[in-house]
């Protein structure tokens, strides 16, 4: 990706300092600052119920298998030192275009507890962001607990139990070009057009991420069906979410971590 300086609304005040521009108009240093906390459950659903969820041009990649992700961030340059949380959902799946192909992890949605990374995800990435009330894992002991809530609702909750230090090292992981994503904004003035509509991917390369600690634990967790008072806006989300079958469940995976990635590196595909 190439890059200038960033812009985005309001426009009339300069460049937007964020993820990919600090005040100073330079890249963050990403190396040794960024910690993140990330708890991942891994499931077996059925195809038809997880192809609807995909865009054009996507397909089911192998095993219908859903991923639920859980992170923390904190100690981030780009917040002076602060951080947020998030909570995903990815399907293993690849993508066909006219041009590209690619396999991966689709990240079909993304909450976060912070309005300014949704914004420029959304606006400089495509990345699928909605808002959540997302709490800090709550430990005691072997165990800990993580909730999502959309202004006091509750639509997700994952308790870890019997969590330990891995035995061994992790399975190496399905041939993948990166995580998927599809970007759509709709057209001003014609609200049923889309303004933009095409397939992203981040994709697999070197970074500054060190993994310092790795856990194993039995992960419980459910999303929670939700009405339209409940949850205006997303309450068709959470509850398809929901209703996929789960016909078997891996251990839950949990990696301490130093350094990340601006996701500078993400490019549209063909």
């Amino acid at each position: 990706m190439t890059q200038g300086t960033i812009f985005r609304m309001p426009y009339g005040f300069g460049p937007m300092p964020g993820p990919r521009q600090g005040p100073d108009g330079k890249p963050h240093d990403w190396t040794t600052g960024p910690r993140s906390y990330t708890a991942s459950v891994r499931f077996l659903s059925m195809r038809d119920a997880l192809e609807p969820l995909l865009p054009p041009g996507f397909y089911l990649d192998g095993d219908p298998e859903v991923e639920v992700r859980y992170t923390e961030l904190t100690e981030l340059a780009w917040l002076a030192g602060r951080g947020y949380r998030l909570l995903g959902v990815y399907l293993k799946a690849g993508y066909r275009g006219q041009r590209d192909t690619a396999r991966g992890q689709f990240l079909s949605v993304l909450w976060e507890n912070l309005a300014d990374p949704i914004l420029s995800g959304r606006e400089e990435l495509g990345y699928a962001k909605l808002p959540a009330e997302i709490s800090a894992p709550r430990r005691v002991g072997r165990t800990a607990e993580v909730t999502a809530s959309w202004m006091g609702f509750p639509f997700f909750r994952m308790s870890l139990e019997g969590i330990e230090d891995a035995a061994q090292a992790p399975a190496a992981p399905a041939p993948s070009d990166g995580v998927l994503h599809y970007k759509y904004i709709p057209r001003t003035g014609a609200l049923d057009e889309a303004d933009c509509a095409y397939a992203c991917l981040s994709p697999n390369v070197a970074t500054h991420r060190r993994v310092v600690a790795t856990q194993t634990a039995t992960a419980t967790f459910a999303f929670v069906r939700a009405t339209w008072e409940q949850m205006p806006t997303q309450f068709h989300i959470v509850s398809r979410l929901a209703e996929l079958p789960i016909l078997d469940t891996l251990p839950a995976r949990i990696e301490t971590a130093i350094g990340a990635s601006d996701l500078g590196n993400l490019r549209r595909l063909e």
